[in-house]
């Protein structure tokens, strides 16, 4: 009985007790406005407002690709994230992503507890500490989200919601402070990732890896059914929304309206354009057609393998970039298919694929030519830079898996973390919502039938 009690009143207690601490944070003035440059404030204002509109795309793009049974529980598991990560942020996230250092692994989770302190701390550049705190909650936001689509179909809810919390506290929040906070490890060992590739796409890809190992594989993958998408113009749409808000996500990374922000835009819209047709190009010469998924999915992996170098990179070479990325992403999912892996949207071999191959491509073409407070890298002679970006990748890749791959076993500990298999059966959108996703329905001969328009 405590039990059940605990399963149904405990999250909105946790949410209460949250709340009520809130009341008891002593208030400091706001930040003084001659600090800034009101130019840059409102540039990373926009660009924030941008990267938290990947979030709905995000669940568009993947939920046109489940099945019709499992669309609104994908799309919520994206979109709930952005309660979930915020609340989180503000009580501890940002000071263990941007608190005062602890040994480079992780900041102290007092520095900005319930963010006090955040709109009277020192400037971040030329914009407010908070301005700075809220571009990266976006960021934080987006992240688990990404997860969702290995583990579509399967995942129980709650259970999600704990993975959640858990990821964003020990994976999110130290790869941040790894690789953005001036002390991180990774950032003192020379490691550059303009805006996520190791602290979101990586992390994301091998978490996604590690979520399907651990709950294991659909009964539609195990009798090898082909799972039909439910909403191609959803796909579609959400590929519109992703490419229009890592505008924001690539651009937004200078942190000012400048021309590294230009060069940063044009290089995430040349990459995404490049991978989306060398992805549908590639499976015409293999004796596909061109399809709507096939130009959709490249051009999110050319925004992914784009996204750690596009401050580094010069224009040219994000063509090469996008190219080489929607080519390596293709052959790995094509080699997943033939193994027993059941990564349900193929998160791995697209962004964690896709973020390995855009680090490491970051250490052949960065250039100071782009960059000045960046390096050179292996085009232009600089050999120890590659390998910098190497390590980086392997020791992301290492704690990523292995920190999320615990999280999944504990909480699957916990309570079960997959459905039972007559929920599955019946789909998320019923047994775990008690809702039903329709296209509508169409009257032909006094006739009830599908409108799959």
């Amino acid at each position: 009985m405590a039990k059940v009690l605990f399963k149904q009143w405990g999250p909105f207690a946790v949410l209460l007790i949250i709340a009520i601490l809130a009341l008891f944070i002593p208030l400091l003035p706001n930040f003084d406005e001659g600090k800034y440059n009101a130019a840059d404030v409102a540039f990373v204002l926009v660009a924030a407002a941008l990267v938290f509109l990947m979030t709905p795309g995000l669940a568009f793009f993947y939920g046109g690709m489940v099945h019709r049974k499992n669309v609104l529980s994908t799309m919520i598991k994206s979109v709930v994230a952005a309660g979930v990560i915020t609340v989180l942020w503000v009580v501890v996230g940002f000071s263990l992503a941007f608190g005062d250092s602890i040994g480079g692994f992780i900041g102290n989770p007092s520095t900005y507890l319930f963010f006090q302190g955040v709109n009277s701390g020192p400037a971040w550049g030329t914009i407010p500490l908070s301005l700075f705190a809220v571009f990266q909650l976006m960021f934080a936001i987006i992240t688990p989200g990404l997860v969702v689509g290995a583990v579509a179909e399967r995942i129980r809810f709650t259970s999600y919601i704990l993975f959640i919390v858990m990821f964003a506290l020990f994976v999110y929040s130290p790869l941040a402070h790894w690789t953005w906070h001036p002390e991180g490890m990774l950032f003192k060992m020379g490691v550059l990732d303009f805006a996520g590739g190791t602290v979101v796409h990586i992390s994301a890809g091998m978490a996604a890896l590690a979520g399907a190992l651990v709950l294991k594989r659909r009964k539609s993958h195990l009798e090898h059914k082909e799972v039909p998408p439910a909403n191609i113009p959803y796909v579609l749409i959400g590929t519109g929304l992703l490419w229009f808000g890592w505008f924001g996500f690539n651009a937004g990374s200078a942190l000012g309206a400048n021309a590294l922000a230009v060069s940063a835009f044009l290089t995430t819209n040349i990459a995404a354009g490049a991978a989306g047709l060398s992805w549908m190009f590639f499976d015409v010469s293999r004796g596909k057609k061109p399809s709507v998924l096939g130009f959709c999915i490249g051009a999110v992996v050319g925004l992914v393998a784009i996204t750690p170098g596009a401050g580094f990179v010069s224009i040219p070479s994000s063509i090469f970039i996008g190219v080489i990325a929607a080519v390596i992403s293709n052959l790995v999912v094509s080699w997943k298919q033939k193994t027993s892996l059941d990564d349900t949207l193929d998160v791995f071999p697209c962004h964690g694929v896709g973020g390995i191959v855009g680090m490491l491509l970051t250490g052949v073409f960065a250039t100071k030519t782009v960059n000045p407070a960046g390096v050179d890298g292996l085009l232009y002679g600089n050999v120890e830079f590659f390998f910098t970006q190497l390590k980086g990748a392997v020791i992301v890749i290492i704690f990523s898996f292995v920190m999320s791959f615990i999280i999944f076993k504990l909480i699957n500990l916990v309570q079960p973390i997959r459905v039972t298999s007559e929920e599955e059966e019946e789909g998320l959108d019923a047994s775990q919502h008690n809702e039903k996703y329709t296209q509508g329905t169409l009257i032909v001969a006094g006739q009830e039938v599908e409108n799959t328009f």
